[in-house]
């Protein structure tokens, strides 16, 4: 099976059981997954955020995500239990089309490692 159609068949079982779990059978778009990547990361999972911290999650799950790609490495947690990254390699000008699939592949080794979707 060619890599695009894997990325593929994995990106849709994801999209399926999320939506599943946290979309009352709606699908969930990227970055309805980023957001709930950065809430995974921060470790409050029944805590409501405002709209400039849902903003910072999305950062930690994009810093997370990019991070086995080298673009970023953890650094620390502050006193208020939010993840902190340094850039590692600045990301390279990618057309929207190519940020998306980058995203998608980096999201679906996120759930593979987790041993979400197989």
């Amino acid at each position: 099976m060619a890599r695009d159609e894997q990325l593929k068949l994995r990106w849709e079982q994801l999209q399926k059981k999320l939506a599943q779990r946290f979309g009352d059978g709606e699908v969930l778009d990227l970055d309805a997954i980023i957001y709930l990547i950065g809430v995974q990361e921060l470790g409050k999972p029944q805590k409501r955020f405002k709209k400039d911290h849902k903003i910072d999650l999305m950062h930690i799950a994009i810093c997370k995500l990019l991070e086995p790609y080298g673009y970023y490495t953890f650094d620390y947690v502050d006193e208020e239990g939010w993840p902190h990254y340094t850039v590692v390699e600045e990301l390279p000008t990618l057309k929207s089309g190519e940020q998306t699939v980058l995203m998608k592949e980096a999201i679906v080794q996120y759930f593979l490692a987790a041993e979400y979707i197989f």
